[in-house]
């Protein structure tokens, strides 16, 4: 009786334990207003982390980027963000994505698989530029790219956030 209960207080106890642990951060999933949907594998990285990014059901004549930047106040763009703009298009900083981009465009930015899809890995930080993370809020950030820079319904936020300094 006595090995029993103490096999059952042990699977209780690990049960407990991994719960609680900040090494096993869930997933999260936001919806946008025109049905799009972006999911983080993790909303609770270490200090330096690769978060994988998916994308599904997005307008595929819009394009947007895809970033790690600090929240802005409602209505404003995303910005400072992680790494400032991808000019390379190799980076895992930010990443645009746009199906139609204009002529500059073309090898810069990646299209949209069929569905309006993608996958990314974005390393992130609790530091961007001046910003700590860890006493202002930041996110995982999706808005329209510059050809509709004014145009804040395409803008989705998935916040991050790091374990604070003891």
């Amino acid at each position: 009786m006595f090995t029993r209960s103490w096999k059952l207080l042990t699977i209780m106890t690990c049960a407990i334990v991994m719960t609680l642990s900040p090494a096993v951060a869930a997933s999260k999933t936001v919806v946008g207003k025109h049905g799009e949907s972006l999911n983080a594998s993790s909303t609770t990285p270490n200090s330096q982390s690769s978060i994988t990014v998916k994308g599904a059901h997005f307008d595929e004549t819009v394009g947007i980027y895809l970033a790690f930047c600090v929240v802005p106040k409602n209505g404003m763009v995303p910005t400072p963000c992680g790494g400032g703009i991808n000019k390379s298009g190799i980076a895992s900083i930010s990443y645009w994505i746009s199906s139609n981009p204009p002529p500059y465009g073309k090898g810069l930015a990646e299209d949209f698989l069929p569905g309006g899809r993608f996958t990314h890995t974005l390393h992130v930080s609790p530091i961007i530029g001046k910003y700590d993370c860890r006493k202002v809020k930041c996110a995982i950030t999706v808005r329209a790219d510059h050809t509709r820079d004014s145009d804040r319904s395409f803008d989705l936020f998935i916040p991050v956030n790091f374990p604070r300094k003891a």
